[in-house]
């Protein structure tokens, strides 16, 4: 068994992603489930042969020093792969997924009508938020390649590593990979804004530094992307506040109520059979007049009570999300409920039972 074949495999079956283990056969996920294939489990010596030719250059460092490497590979023929070989109880293991040959198109990917909006924004900073393995890396490769084929612009991402890689069209597009093409994450951050770009995706908003630079760009007239490890869209203001002393947090708050222009959440559900795949609920808040005046009076708490109740801004919490993907037979009402912050909200609506100022109605 070869690697080559493994990848080659994972397209046929259409998995998206990977696992290999010591003393497991190989472990694809197709539509969000694990299943073992049929043949013999992995010892150390066949999971080395596998994955080590993989690992060389600055890979092979992080893998000595850190123990791990995270890295894409290409396969001719194959696709484009993102891989991760680590380390658990000193055997090797990896996780590797399969990026679409094609980035996908709105429609591809079943999102919600809204999102197109954000591809016409001029400037300001936009975050898809949810846990790793939602598609949030997909969602906004769609919107930047929206922005490819419409607007004459240069668009600029930090890549860590490399996932879709962009075809010029009306844009110009600039693909920097940490460690191959820039030496850090920081490096990269420290360089961008005099790249002269229009367009910047900065990847995970993983520290202090990195939400203060993509606000500071945002700010400056760019459009910046970036993602965020956040449970709903109402609790991300929380999350960036979290990475700053308290001393900062007004500064913050100012620059998120005027830069911040949308949030999104995602999942990834089963869909309703007999349609095969997985079926994105995505969470939109958009930072609409009300929830611009709560973030800056420092009054949080309300913010998910104004994404529900908001009916003109393009916002729709998770509870409207899956209402209306049940109601299209997108997702049976099973997933809706297992899936929902908020199931006893979600069982009134599809009910009929809805709640206004007045009370229930």
């Amino acid at each position: 068994m070869k690697i080559h074949d493994l990848l080659t495999a994972m397209g046929k079956h259409n998995a998206s992603d990977l696992h290999l283990k010591v003393n497991q056969p190989p472990i694809f996920r197709v539509n969000g489930e694990l299943i073992r294939l049929k043949s013999a489990p992995l010892s150390d010596a066949d999971l080395e042969g596998l994955l080590m030719p993989l690992v060389v250059g600055r890979n092979l460092k992080d893998w000595d020093v850190r123990g791990y490497a995270d890295f894409s590979v290409s396969v001719p023929e194959v696709g484009r792969f993102r891989c991760n070989v680590y380390k658990q109880l000193s055997s090797i293991s990896a996780a590797i997924r399969r990026v679409r040959p094609k980035i996908p198109t709105y429609a591809d990917l079943g999102l919600p009508p809204q999102i197109p909006r954000l591809a016409q924004l001029e400037q300001g900073l936009v975050l898809v938020g949810g846990i790793t393995g939602s598609g949030k890396s997909t969602t906004i490769a769609s919107v930047l390649d929206d922005i490819n084929h419409t607007r004459r612009v240069h668009i600029l991402t930090i890549e860590d590593p490399i996932e879709y890689v962009y075809t010029d069209d009306k844009a110009i597009v600039n693909q920097r990979e940490v460690g191959l093409d820039v030496a850090s994450f920081d490096d990269a951050l420290r360089s961008a804004v005099r790249e002269d770009p229009d367009v910047m995706l900065l990847g995970e908003m993983r520290d202090a530094e990195t939400v203060e630079t993509a606000l500071t760009a945002a700010e400056t007239g760019h459009l910046v992307f970036g993602t965020i490890h956040s449970s709903n869209s109402a609790s991300t203001i929380g999350r960036i506040l979290d990475l700053f002393p308290p001393a900062k947090h007004e500064a913050i708050r100012t620059a998120m109520a005027f830069n911040l222009k949308c949030v999104l959440n995602q999942k990834l559900v089963k869909a309703a059979p007999p349609n095969p795949g997985m079926v994105p609920v995505v969470e939109v808040m958009f930072i609409t007049p009300i929830i611009r005046k709560f973030i800056l009076d420092r009054e949080d708490t309300k913010i998910a009570e104004a994404l529900s109740r908001d009916g003109e801004g393009g916002c729709e919490d998770f509870t409207r999300v899956l209402h209306r993907l049940w109601k299209e037979k997108r997702i049976t009402q099973e997933t809706a409920l297992t899936t929902a912050p908020n199931p006893e909200a979600l069982r009134m609506l599809m009910r009929g039972i809805t709640i206004s100022d007045g009370g229930i109605v």
